[in-house]
């Protein structure tokens, strides 16, 4: 309650600050309140975004068809995002707040007991011709589907792959740097030093230090409007344009499950400690309304099996193995998208006890304003390797302003 009421009480005092100052008024979603100060030394946009999501799943029973129907309706995802800069355009900044239940989850006595209000907060500091530092809390340099913002998915939401590999969000360091091999061809280096537990962890870094490093190329120069970062096609590409891309991490004496993700792993002395490696190869290709986005991710640990100081096992395991993940889709002429995707989870059975999942999605988007009003949804099949199957349909409306 006290989050929601400190919300409002920000967009009132924006609201209130922007008859003082140089106001632009922006179309729909691009801002709720876009705020320039007199002297030009600062700058705010504020956008508010919510997704409202209905979902269906049902079993497999083979002979006795579809069962165990489950029906929920959601809000997905409530955010409150600021972002500008501060005395100079080369210092920018972004804090984006999550207001849902699903955003605010994962409260433990590592957060201090608190819900994870903070989604990003950091700062970027561009001190010299390419290079830029960033400071605080947001996503690592990881998965490109991971990278994407939530708000600009082609389908209803990411794959499996997304989901049981990412890196998501962390706090350290990051230092970006981009070139040209050629007029058009485009490289981008990206490494970040964090703690490797995740985000907004208050009680101090356990372990090691997570370290990552990613890749880009960019032969054919650079996307529309960031595309490369963006589902869908939205910009009708006039020229064929791809990324490619690979990320390494290494998460030293990580004592979570999933790298900086997953539970953590204890023991009778404490927490178990092993260096956790994760790799990404992925790849990002759109063309006048069609686009193929590709991920292979890997995960494997020095020593996956958690222990007590005895040497038993404590049940605890990271969750090493592979996964594949492709994407496509395309965009017609009425904004009308349809998209399928494919992707197989593969765990390593003996360490983790997993069995294999593919899951198959079919997706249909309806683009009204872009990613920034939209109608998605999708119907994703579920077969996991001597298990029962399922199915699984979504509706989702997207409203970002």
């Amino acid at each position: 309650m006290k989050l929601h009421s400190l919300a409002l009480g920000l967009l009132l005092s924006l609201s209130s600050m922007s008859f003082s100052q140089e106001n632009s008024n922006s179309n729909f979603g691009k801002g709720l309140i876009n705020t320039i100060g007199k002297d030009s030394t600062w700058a705010m946009k504020v956008g508010l975004r919510t997704q409202f999501l209905s979902g269906a799943s049902w079993d497999n029973g083979n002979d006795t068809g579809l069962t165990n129907p489950e029906q929920n309706f959601l809000i997905r995802r409530a955010r409150l995002k600021f972002d500008g800069f501060a005395y100079t355009p080369k210092l920018r900044y972004k804090f984006e707040l999550g207001l849902s239940n699903r955003d605010l989850s994962g409260a433990s006595t590592f957060t201090s007991n608190a819900p994870r209000y903070i989604l990003d907060a950091v700062a970027m500091w561009n001190f010299y011709e390419n290079f830029e530092i960033w400071v605080g809390q947001t996503k690592l340099p990881g998965n490109i589907e991971r990278v994407i913002s939530s708000g600009n998915l082609q389908q209803v939401d990411r794959s499996l792959l997304n989901s049981r590999f990412t890196l998501d969000r962390d706090q350290g360091i990051q230092l970006r740097h981009h070139f040209k091999l050629s007029e058009k061809f485009l490289v981008r280096e990206k490494f970040a030093i964090s703690q490797g537990e995740g985000r907004n962890i208050t009680s101090g870094n356990l372990g090691g230090h997570q370290y990552t490093s990613r890749l880009e190329l960019l032969p054919f120069g650079t996307f529309e409007s960031k595309g490369d970062y963006s589902g869908s096609d939205l910009k009708r590409e006039k020229t064929p344009k791809l990324m490619v891309a690979a990320t390494y991490d290494s998460n030293q004496n990580a004592v979570k499950s999933r790298s900086n993700q997953g539970s953590y792993m204890t023991n009778d002395i404490s927490f178990y400690e092993t260096t956790i490696n994760t790799f990404f190869l992925d790849a990002m290709f759109k063309y006048n309304g069609f686009s193929l986005m590709a991920e292979y991710a890997n995960r494997d640990a020095k020593d996956p099996f958690a222990k007590n100081s005895d040497g038993t096992l404590t049940g605890d395991e990271v969750q090493v193995g592979s996964a594949l993940n492709l994407q496509t889709g395309y965009l017609f002429p009425s904004n009308w998208e349809v998209s399928g995707r494919y992707t197989h989870i593969k765990l390593d059975e003996v360490i983790t006890g997993k069995n294999p999942e593919t899951q198959y999605t079919l997706g249909l988007s309806k683009y009204i304003a872009g990613h920034k009003l939209k109608v998605q949804t999708d119907l994703s099949y579920l077969s996991v390797e001597n298990d029962v199957d399922s199915l699984m349909y979504r509706l989702q409306l997207e409203v970002h302003f």
